[in-house]
């Protein structure tokens, strides 16, 4: 295998590789997440979507490499992974809270400098970009103030938070992704000309309606903010609402790039 093709093997997750899929979606996880959390929605989705998900450094088996904690960074290094091996076919994007953001800025990476223009961008539980909030500081409060914050985020659910053990191995990269997330500043690309489709749970205190209505003064093409019952991690409770509704738009996309 090549030097690039173990580098995306690395970066990029394919559970359940779909060759005759006729839209691929990438995932890009939250705060502390990894590329497993979403297995789910790649075994619901097959084989009629192909979905990868993005493994960043600093979690499971990439434990021991060092944390990324710039957007823009993370961007640069998925951008040559993605283009030529997995645009071939239509593309979307679906990122979760600090992922919506990556999502938002790969996005912006692809249309200028690969030509290439996702068919979707799902941006779930996150504000839009220009939405900044000022008393996002939780990178630098010390680790039980971390894991307080993660796990009021989380509430119960063990899929999120695995036992307290495990949480806090993770706990330098959940502070890496924390400090991605809340020093983000859009530099690069403020509006994409592909839709977007904003995704929130009703009580989430991270997400306040209003900011996440407002992804729609980034893109130039269609926009769509559906709202689901639930916190910031809706996405786990209302997974098969979820997970159809996100098939049924990708089925409507039209099948170019």
């Amino acid at each position: 295998m090549t030097t690039r093709g173990a580098e995306r093997d690395l970066w990029i997750r394919r559970y359940h590789p779909a060759g005759e899929a006729r839209v691929r979606l990438l995932c890009l996880p939250h705060a502390g997440g990894s590329a497993s959390f979403y297995l789910p929605v790649s075994r619901a989705l097959s084989p009629r979507i192909e979905v990868l998900a993005a493994q960043y450094p600093g979690r499971q088996d990439r434990r021991l490499e060092p944390c990324i904690d710039s957007i823009p960074e993370l961007a640069d290094r998925l951008l040559p992974l993605l283009v030529g091996e997995w645009t071939d076919r239509p593309l979307a994007l679906f990122g979760h809270s600090m992922g919506a953001s990556l999502a938002f800025e790969l996005a912006g990476l692809l249309e200028q400098r690969a030509g290439f223009v996702p068919v979707m961008l799902f941006a779930s539980g996150r504000r839009a970009p220009s939405r900044f909030c000022p008393e996002d500081d939780v990178h630098h409060r010390g680790d039980e103030a971390l894991l307080r914050d993660v796990r009021q985020l989380a509430g119960t659910d063990s899929r999120i938070l695995g036992d307290d053990e495990v949480l806090r191995m993770v706990l330098p990269a959940i502070r890496s992704d924390y400090r991605a997330a809340e020093l983000y500043r859009p530099e690069r690309v403020h509006r994409v000309s592909c839709p977007v489709t904003a995704l929130v749970g009703d009580d989430d205190p991270k997400a306040p309606l209003d900011d996440v209505r407002a992804w729609q003064e980034h893109t130039s093409g269609a926009f769509a903010l559906e709202v689901f019952p639930g916190g910031h991690f809706y996405l786990t409770e209302q997974a098969p609402r979820l997970i159809t509704r996100i098939g049924d738009v990708l089925a409507h996309e039209p099948a170019n790039g």
